[in-house]
């Protein structure tokens, strides 16, 4: 995987390079406990039009660094990121966790953005007690796996994300979830002027369609697209129908863009 070294400290990410010319780039942000591989059918896919990096935050994945307790720490790291890898002018693409991150940072460093991609986020991201107690405790709650998917997902895919629960330090979760507890961006995000795609899945237990709703309704310049018959990691879930939503926002977003 490609990597960067940021204060001592190497990050990697994965990417997507299409064959010739590259016209712009789309940085995918991961969600709480997650990594790179929550984007491996956005990098592969839509990495044969888009130059696509899908980053492991500070502590995640294979990346070194302790995992943040503030979204704003989690932005500042992603502009420190693509400073070094990209520098200005790309579509930054955050999911759940990683949508609060991404508005923080268009919020904070809009002139480094020529779009902006909410998935299955919200402008308020609270966390019941029950879970942020179990992973303080040192503790795993697998019944999340039941809430992040759909009841029609397919039960590799519940495997995998049980597999991937098991070998994800709790503190992980427990610093992640912090972070969301405390993000309330209720008033701010009508001073986002990014153009912005929200999507949302009808069977979005942990961001219902009403949080992608409210997006749309008070950012400007909004479209919001829901996926159907899909649950929180709706990426995973129904891929081609979030990249066929992105490549036609991307696309668009580039033409006017070159005039």
């Amino acid at each position: 995987m490609p990597k960067v070294v940021i204060d001592s400290k190497t990050f990697h990410y994965a990417a997507g390079v299409p064959q010739g010319n590259c016209n712009h780039a789309i940085i995918f942000v991961h969600g709480a406990g997650g990594n790179h591989k929550h984007w491996a059918y956005q990098t592969t896919e839509l990495g044969q039009k888009f130059l696509t990096i899908a980053v492991d935050l500070p502590g995640h994945g294979i990346s070194e660094g302790e995992p943040c307790r503030e979204i704003k720490d989690y932005s500042s790291f992603l502009y420190d990121f693509t400073e070094r890898t990209l520098g200005t002018g790309f579509i930054l693409a955050g999911h759940s966790m990683g949508g609060a991150i991404a508005m923080d940072f268009a919020l904070r460093f809009p002139n480094k953005l020529s779009g902006l991609i909410l998935i299955g986020t919200g402008a308020r991201l609270r966390v019941a007690p029950a879970i942020l107690e179990t992973f303080k405790a040192g503790q795993l709650f697998p019944e999340f796996i039941n809430f992040a998917y759909s009841d029609t997902t397919n039960p590799e895919l519940l495997r995998q994300a049980e597999l991937e629960m098991e070998n994800t330090a709790p503190s992980i979760y427990y610093s992640d979830f912090l972070a969301c507890d405390s993000f309330n961006y209720i008033e701010q995000i009508k001073n986002i002027m990014t153009p912005t795609l929200v999507i949302g899945a009808d069977a979005d237990r942990l961001t219902p369609p009403k949080y992608s709703q409210y997006l749309a309704d008070n950012i400007p310049n909004s479209q919001l697209q829901i996926i159907s018959q899909a649950g929180h990691m709706m990426m995973l879930e129904k891929p081609h129908q979030i990249n066929t939503s992105i490549e036609k926002f991307a696309t668009d977003l580039v033409s006017v863009i070159s005039g």
